[in-house]
């Protein structure tokens, strides 16, 4: 029982990036169907972000192409509004997904010249397939929960979370917490544990550059006029202006600076919510790596022993698009990330592109969907001419 559609672009994923795709096809009349495995749009925004969530960037940086946010909106869009942005998003340009559809293969056909899909619609327990003669990536960099393997953590007794299911600090009042990460997230999660009353521990295991939200405006700002360089050593001198010397807190700056290793690396820095202030009064404990867990015992490598009641792991989210992508090896890496450097990323061979897998945010997925619609309306202008 199957049902089979042609299409000319198939869009995998109904996050910013997907929408954001659609939009600037829509401006040019070229028909599309999106496909979403969840049963609504953004649902890493929807359901797998904590309550206190703001965008880390400035909102000039955070918009979707063709629309503004509203002019009385603040600088730091909260998660709430983001989402209401999304939905009018969804309303102006009359996007309607195929929910619940997962993608279980897309292999490009070489004799007809276009791309077979094959997906399985989970409401009616049916196989959907597709041909498209252009297929969009948008499944995002964080389509599945990233977890260590740490030795004996299938021992340990109390409550274990990815920090996608962590909504807030309140159950956990009065407990030892351990988070593990430290990025955006596990800063920001370490900041509200310690706030509700937990005894909180941090790991921080990799050199990490400590900013606040007004220095990476600045720096993205300073980008467009100085060299990446400059604008590094000013942000590393007024971050040790702000922050001091974080060394002796068990935090170390890496030796890259903030915007070159985010342009390199993709690695971001963090944002400081707080955090920070709790570290130097002892509040948040800081450790080093985990060498194993013994039931309740988490061990450091300094082989310092500390008993908890959960841990948080904060350790980021995996693409998922290698595993459904096959022909795709021209364009992402064995990671599902593209293999091209920024800013030719976003496109493969034979009609296949990538929205939103360049690591630049909100502003990466506009500038992905832009040149992705207009590269599908020039191919087929040439086809029809």
């Amino acid at each position: 029982l199957f049902e089979m559609e042609n299409v000319v672009v198939l869009i995998v994923g109904a996050g910013p990036a997907g929408l954001a795709t659609v939009a600037c096809l829509s401006q040019f009349s070229i028909p599309y169907v999106i496909v979403e495995r969840e049963s609504c749009s953004a649902s890493l925004w929807r359901n797998r972000a904590y309550d206190r969530l703001k965008l880390h960037l400035a909102k000039e940086l955070c918009e979707l192409p063709h629309v503004s946010y509203p002019l009385d909106a603040p600088t730091y869009i909260p998660k709430t509004l983001f989402v209401k942005y999304l939905d009018d998003y969804v309303e102006r340009f009359n996007i309607q997904p195929k929910y619940l559809t997962s993608v279980e293969s897309s292999t490009f056909d070489n004799d007809k010249k276009c791309w077979s899909i094959v997906a399985h619609d989970m409401a009616k327990s049916t196989i959907a397939r597709f041909t498209a003669k252009f297929l969009v990536v948008a499944s995002g960099e964080n389509s599945v929960e990233n977890i260590p393997m740490i030795p004996g953590l299938q021992s340990f007794p109390g409550e274990v979370i990815h920090s996608s299911s962590y909504k807030s600090g309140k159950s956990y009042s009065g407990m030892n917490v351990l988070v593990v990460g430290s990025g955006n997230s596990g800063m920001e999660i370490a900041y509200d544990l310690a706030a509700h009353g937990a005894n909180t521990s941090i790991v921080v295991r990799n050199p990490i550059h400590v900013m606040t939200k007004e220095l990476i405006r600045l720096g993205m700002t300073l980008a467009h006029r100085l060299p990446l360089n400059l604008v590094d050593n000013l942000l590393v001198m007024a971050a040790n202006l702000i922050f001091g010397d974080l060394s002796r807190y068990g935090i170390k700056r890496p030796k890259m600076g903030p915007m070159i290793l985010k342009s390199e690396t993709g690695r971001s820095a963090v944002i400081d919510v707080g955090t920070v202030g709790l570290i130097k009064k002892g509040i948040i404990k800081v450790q080093g790596s985990i060498t194993k867990i013994m039931g309740d015992i988490v061990e450091f490598q300094c082989s310092k022993k500390i008993s908890f009641d959960a841990i948080v792991f904060a350790t980021g989210y995996k693409s998922t698009a290698n595993i459904w992508l096959k022909n795709g090896e021209n364009m992402l890496n064995g990671n599902g990330l593209p293999i091209k450097e920024y800013p030719n990323h976003w496109k493969g061979e034979n009609g296949l592109y990538c929205a939103g897998l360049g690591r630049r945010g909100l502003a990466g997925i506009a500038a992905d969907a832009k040149n992705i619609a207009n590269d599908i309306t020039s191919m087929m202008d040439a086809m029809s001419g």
